[in-house]
């Protein structure tokens, strides 16, 4: 595979983005959608693995605003204390403008169907994505807020998978019901695929390899249900 950084062009200014590409001919492209610790090891890990299975895939720093460059981890205090400093301070609708402005360079560069994957910070705005973008098919993991969103559910032109952690204290038993009954109540017919998967016993960021809640068995499931999801929608 080959990765680099690029320069993606948005309304606001060019951000950095950490861009990784297949060895052979691509069969689609995926925006990895950052958490709360910026464009870190992590990130990069999991474009790896999409790129790996044949997808160009692409990790804007969306907190390019606030400070380029973020790349923490959750291993100490003082690194958890900067990213919800930073989380504080991160405008959604920005970061909206920012993965569209992606999600276009991707298609104006390799002409392919274009998705997104998020996880925390970036559920949220993978579920947004799905109803504020075009792009083609979007995986939220464990979207922290979410649920003060689903007014938009109607606005959802294209499939979207949700993947909720039974036990995560960052997206409470209340905020997952609503979740979970939005989808539930969208009448027959009224647009694309919206499902939700539940996790029992998992918690916040399960997973998040190397984090104090990953859940191997239940990652791979949810990882391997999101890969399918996008072989399906993407290619």
């Amino acid at each position: 595979m080959r990765k680099s950084t690029v320069s993606i062009a948005g309304p606001d200014g060019e951000f950095a983005a950490c861009l990784v590409e297949p060895e052979g001919p691509p069969r689609g492209a995926i925006v990895v959608i950052q958490e709360i610790f910026g464009v870190n090891a992590v990130m990069r890990a999991i474009a790896e693995d999409y790129a790996s299975r044949g997808y160009v895939a692409c990790a804007p720093d969306l907190f390019w605003r606030i400070e380029p460059d973020v790349s923490l981890t959750d291993q100490s205090q003082a690194e958890w204390d900067k990213a919800f400093s930073l989380y504080s301070r991160f405008d959604v609708a920005n970061g909206i403008i920012d993965i569209g402005a992606v999600i276009a360079f991707l298609r104006a560069r390799h002409g392919l169907k274009t998705g997104a994957v998020g996880y925390c910070l970036g559920g949220l705005l993978a579920f947004l994505t799905a109803a504020r973008t075009d792009s083609d098919a979007s995986v939220a993991f464990y979207a922290v807020g979410a649920e003060g969103f689903l007014g938009e559910l109607d606005d959802i032109r294209k499939p979207l998978i949700m993947h909720i952690a039974e036990k995560d204290k960052f997206v409470p038993p209340e905020a997952q019901q609503k979740i979970r009954a939005a989808i539930a109540d969208r009448p027959a017919g009224s647009g694309p695929q919206v499902e939700a998967f539940v996790y029992p016993g998992c918690d916040h960021a399960f997973a998040r390899i190397g984090g104090a809640h990953f859940d191997l068995t239940e990652a791979n499931l949810a990882n391997q249900r999101s890969a399918d999801f996008f072989a399906k929608y993407l290619g």
